[in-house]
């Protein structure tokens, strides 16, 4: 089966079945749906969300990294000179 077969069968899938409810549940950005899942919702998304953390490089993990000390740097100089 190719996959533009495969995922024409996945994108045919009704949203009650359990696998399209799980994709839902990883990939649910509003926090106010996040806010209202049970806990066993929640572990379904953070154990995806740990598994895709653990697929990033070091050199990826250590990039990002380097723009949250960069923004996190401007954001708290800014606030110094303001005193």
């Amino acid at each position: 089966m190719s996959w533009d077969e495969f995922a024409d069968l996945l994108n045919g899938l009704s949203e009650d079945t359990p696998l399209v409810r799980i994709v839902q549940i990883r990939t649910e950005e509003d926090p106010e749906v996040i806010k209202n899942y049970t806990a066993g919702q929640r572990k379904i998304r953070a154990d995806w969300h740990r598994f895709k953390a653990q697929q990033k490089t070091e050199t990826e993990t250590n990039e990002f990294l380097k723009t949250i000390e960069k923004a996190l740097g401007q954001a708290f100089k800014n606030d110094v000179k303001g005193d």
